[in-house]
């Protein structure tokens, strides 16, 4: 079963009720909120709440997320994101999350790729943007080995422990 939002081994799909307690596990883990820019937890009532407004279309609310399921497994392992949304100029930030405990098995750059083919194809954006921060080089790989090219720094961008960190602006532009 392939197609725009699976391959042999991995598909991304809609949130679940189902997903709630993992969505909390990754939205809550302090450890990844600098590259989120989350400030504070996420109650099981406001995630309960996002996954079923989660429905709407990407065009009514500029934003998309979607679960990396393995398939033989029906096992959630990640997120992937479109957001921020620009239909006139037909642009959408993209975000990836891998778990920790699935990082290192080329399961991000697979999801990646189908997130690409899916907003190219079939929402036919013309441009993808992601900001990675400059030390988190395993970011800054996966979304070269996937085509993006670093266009811009954005000094001072994101506030971290020791103060502010450097952003890479990395883009991809759509190709007939």
């Amino acid at each position: 079963m392939t197609g725009y939002l699976s391959d042999e081994e991995i598909r991304l799909r809609a949130l679940e009720p189902e997903d709630l307690e993992v969505l909390y596990r990754w939205e809550n883990d302090s450890t990844l909120w600098e590259v989120g820019n989350t400030l504070a937890p996420f109650s099981r009532y406001a995630l309960k709440r996002y996954i079923a407004e989660s429905h709407q279309s990407f065009y009514e609310v500029h934003q998309l997320r979607l679960i990396i399921e393995l398939v033989a497994e029906r096992r959630a392992i990640g997120i992937v994101d479109l957001f921020d949304f620009d239909p006139h100029a037909n642009r959408a930030a993209c975000g990836i999350l891998l778990d920790p405990d699935e990082q290192g098995r080329g399961w991000a750059t697979r999801a990646l790729r189908l997130l690409i083919g899916y907003a190219f194809h079939r929402l036919a954006l013309h441009q993808l943007y992601a900001h990675v921060p400059e030390a988190n080089q395993p970011s800054m790989r996966l979304f070269v080995r996937c085509g993006f090219q670093p266009t811009g720094c954005l000094k001072e961008w994101i506030r971290v422990a020791s103060g502010f960190a450097d952003v890479r602006v990395m883009q991809l532009l759509a190709r007939p």
